[in-house]
Parts: C-alpha cells; structure tokens; sequence
C-alpha cells in the first residue's frame, strides 16, 4: 500500500508515469503534498506562500486534461514550486523582504508561465534569504528555512525553502536561483540535486533581481533525471530578458539513458580540498574515486586562480545588488534585514573602476573558461561547499567565515552549467554534495555524469528524518 508519504517521496520521474498511465491522479498527488506542507511547514518554514486552492483547482483541470487525452508531458500534474522572487499573478511576491512583502504582481515571471504551460501545478511560493542576498536562509522578516536533517541547522542560501522542501518531499521539485552559488549550496546541504544552468539559457524576467550579470534560474529535485525534465521544460530564448541565449532546448531527459562515463574525462580541482572540513573532503574524494571507478579518466589539476574568480564575482555581485537597491536602501535601510543592509551599504562604496574592471574580466573570463578550465579534461569535479550545515544560532549575521560560496561563486561569472549532487553523509547525519561542471551550454554532459555516478555509484542518502 503506498502512503501519503510513500507519494510524496516518489521522483518526479516515476509519479509522471503514474499520472499519464492514470495510476495515481493530479488531485490526489496535490492533496498528499499539501497535507505534507501542513503538517511539516511549521517545523521547517520553507513556504512563505501556500496555494492551496489555486493549486487544487489546477489540479482538477489537470486531471480532466489528462483523463480526455490530452497529456502535455512529464510535468502534466505534478506538483511544484518556485522561489519567492519569482513573479507569480494575482499572488504576493515577498523575495523574503519587508519592502515586498504585500506586493501582488499583474503577471506571472516567464518561467513560471513556462512550468503552467508544461501543466505543472504550482503549489506555493518559496522562503529564500532577504532579497536572495546570503548564503544561510536565515531570514531576518519571515524567519529561518530549517534543514530536514536536522531543524536545528540551516538549509543554506539562498534558495533555503526551495532546499528544504524538496528534501523533505513538500513539492516533487522547485525553482531556485543561482548568482553566487544559490542553487548549489542549499542542494548540498539538504542532500538533492540542484542544477545552474549556463548564463542565459533560462529567462530571468520577471524575477527580482540580485546581480543581472550573475542571475542565473535552475531546477531542484531528488534526482537528476527530474532535473533534467524540469530544464527541459524552463529552458529557452526569451525575448522579455535581454540575457537570454538563442540557444537550441534539448531532450536532457531522454540523453540520460545508456548514459556512460567511458573515456570521459574529469579533472579533479584539488585547490578546493585544501579548506575543506574533512569529513567533506573525505566524502567527495570518494565520489570522485567511484566516479573512476564506472569509467571516468581522473586528473588532478590545479586551477588556484579560480579564487581570483571568486574576488571579481564577489565585486560585480555586491554592486549590481546595491545598484538595483540604492534608492531603498538611501531612504528605508531599517526595512533591511542588519546583513542584507550592511552588504548593500558596504556594495554602494565600491569604486567604479572596481566594478568596470571585474565585469571587463567577466566578459574575457566567459569567452575563454571552457578553454582555460577545461582544456583538457571534459567535466570538473569538486565539493559544492566546504561544510556542511551548521546551527541557525551560529549565523544570525550570516557570518562571511562560513565560506559557502567559495567553490561555487567562481561558476556564476564563467556561466558554465554546474550541478551538485548528494555524495554522502557525515558522522553527524548531514548531507554532502559533490559538484560538476561542464562547458558553456553542455548541460547534457554534466548531467549524464551525475545520472550515472547517481544510479550506479551505490552511494545514496536516502531520506530526511524530518516526519
């Protein structure tokens, strides 16, 4: 007998079969979520927003749909998520701040357009850090998303909701968005796949934004293959975002079957172990061997000057933020949470030559990285983050130390797709990812490497405690 939670856990992959084979239907996929999201949404506060009705209605229309033929494809049914930076009509868009938190927009952002285009249901909006500017999910107006592994400790940032409720099966996938490692970092720390995309191939419009130059939208899921089938339906030349790569949209599903690591090759950034807790270290190493193991040729490489990257993402990052919010920030600063405020603060003081230096290495770093870093091997591999979550209570401030962006940050300014994926536990139960990256507008090899090492490597985390 499967249960509700049984449900709730399934990949999004497999309840899509279930919905177009009418083995399970829409209604009762959305009911199972949300009597989750009651009950486990005030332990870990991942929705600011929940759509109760409006996503039982679509999913009645939805089950209609589907019962006269008119399947749309695998998201027909399913029940998801979004950010809460993204626009979403008739319903309030908060980004996690006080300035937004009663505006309802006119129309929805192009990629949630997309996702009810495909017939997703949208079930609710996502809690984030304030204005999607901190690496914690510790938000200082509506409270903190907690970590399913453990309430106690963060989820990661700054799609902390998106994170949490995907771990802990209160959606089948989410929206999140990635400018310094946004999508990643809380995908490590709640152990599911979440994957940035190359800069520019989903539209950001109708999003509010952190950095123009660094946004990048992505999926987050159980697995892989629901990522891919999430990408698949976003992904698209948008004429609303002036970013937007004319770039063909593939099937990155289906290029997951047969999928093999013979011969490819993987270079193994070792700089990024070097501050590394050990425990991740040991964690990711061993991901890394496995990956060997089913086929991969491995190669150490040094690639120190990522950290030159990291410092010139860092600078267009935290300007562009201040830019697009000097005029609040001049005249409402108390309506700031203290660390997005003192961030924005401090992005206003950075000298333009700063600013038009980084960006001028941005645009030399995206038109060489693929050869620069990847000259000779075909994917990298490295831990997403340095550690693992650690207690809310230590981060009130958002304490810079932690380093969460460190070995993420450097992948928003080169734009290259790079995808983290669970890799283990530690001794305190909290999840590890390992990352990989690929070239420009090859998300189809990164992903293949993360299906195979996903499906074939035996190493898995299985579920959250949380209940």
């Amino acid at each position: 007998m499967t249960t509700t939670t049984d449900l709730c856990y399934l990949p999004l992959h497999e309840l899509a079969g279930r919905l177009r084979s009418k083995d399970v239907s829409p209604v009762e996929a959305t009911e199972a979520v949300l009597e989750r999201i009651e009950r486990l949404n005030p332990k870990l506060n991942a929705y600011i927003t929940v759509m109760a009705d409006q996503a039982l209605a679509g999913a009645r229309t939805a089950a209609d749909e589907i019962a006269a033929g008119g399947y749309r494809g695998p998201l027909h049914g399913v029940p998801v998520a979004v950010k809460d930076l993204c626009q979403t009509k008739g319903v309030r868009t908060t980004a996690a701040s006080k300035i937004l938190a009663d505006w309802v927009p006119d129309e929805d952002a192009t990629i949630v357009r997309k996702l009810r285009e495909a017939g997703a249901i949208l079930v609710g909006k996502l809690n984030l850090h304030e204005f999607a500017f901190g690496t914690t999910g510790v938000s200082h107006h509506f409270g903190p998303a907690r970590n399913p592994w453990n309430a106690d400790y963060i989820t990661g940032g700054s799609s902390s909701g998106s994170g949490a409720a995907v771990a802990a099966g209160l959606c089948f996938a989410a929206i999140g968005s990635d400018t310094g490692g946004s999508i990643r970092i809380p995908a490590s720390l709640c152990g599911i796949a979440g994957m940035k995309p190359t800069y520019g191939r989903v539209s950001v419009a109708g999003v509010v934004p952190l950095s123009s130059s660094l946004d990048h939208l992505g999926p987050m899921a159980r697995t892989t293959r629901d990522c891919a089938l999430m990408l698949g339906a976003i992904a698209g030349h948008d004429p609303a975002d002036p970013h937007s790569a004319d770039a063909p949209v593939e099937d990155w599903a289906a290029a997951l079957d047969g999928a093999s690591l013979a011969g490819v090759r993987i270079g193994v950034a070792n700089f990024a172990f070097e501050q590394a807790d050990p425990e991740v270290g040991t964690l990711v190493r061993a991901a890394i061997d496995a990956l060997g193991r089913l086929g991969a040729e491995l190669a150490e490489i040094d690639l120190a000057f990522l950290k030159d990257y990291w410092a010139a993402t860092s600078v267009v990052l935290i300007a562009e933020a201040a830019a697009y919010h000097r005029e609040n920030i001049e005249q409402r600063a108390e309506d700031f949470g203290d660390d997005v405020r003192a961030r924005l603060q401090g992005g206003l003081g950075i000298p333009v030559a700063d600013y038009i230096h980084s960006c001028r290495a941005m645009e030399e770093v995206r038109r060489t990285c693929d050869e620069m870093l990847l000259k000779d091997v075909d994917l990298l591999a490295l831990p997403t983050a340095l550690k693992t979550a650690v207690p809310i209570e230590t981060v009130i401030k958002d304490d810079p130390t932690i380093g969460l962006t460190l070995l993420t940050g450097q992948f928003d300014l080169t734009g290259q797709p790079a995808m983290s994926v669970p890799c283990g536990l530690t001794s305190a139960g909290l999840p590890v990812g390992l990352q990989l990256v690929g070239r420009r507008f090859d998300e189809r090899a990164v992903l293949r490497a993360a299906h195979v090492f996903e499906t074939q490597s035996g190493i898995s985390i299985g579920h959250p405690p949380v209940e």
